[in-house]
């Protein structure tokens, strides 16, 4: 027997019960010499927007980490087999390290704290 999954407004439903998606933190961190070569390129700021519209995500914070440049994504996910298409073009596109790190909310931790 299938699962009934639908998608409306970005929500999931199986068996009549909302699923939410979960947030990660995407963190690109880019090397010097690739972010040296990524900052010069006149698209640059095109290119971080138009990761930002295909991710979907929330926002960005920008910063230095360990010598490099780095940069936070805040995005939803229903799936991991998001990833790829998430990863890919920050590691083929920016040579950057990727990670992924689910992350919550106060509302979400006080969820699941026991009281």
């Amino acid at each position: 027997m299938g699962v009934n999954t639908r998608i409306i407004t970005n929500k999931t439903f199986k068996y009549g019960h909302l699923i939410r998606d979960m947030r990660f933190i995407i963190r690109a961190s880019v090397p010097t010499e690739a972010g040296n070569k990524m900052v010069k390129d006149p698209n640059f700021i095109k290119n971080v927007e138009d990761y930002m519209k295909k991710s979907k995500a929330e926002t960005a914070y920008f910063f230095e980490a360990h010598g490099d440049r780095t940069i936070v994504f805040i995005v939803d996910m229903q799936s991991a087999d998001q990833i790829p298409a998430l990863a890919e073009p920050l590691f083929q596109e920016w040579g950057a390290k990727v990670e992924f790190h689910p992350v919550m909310t106060l509302e979400d931790l006080k969820k699941g704290v026991p009281r």
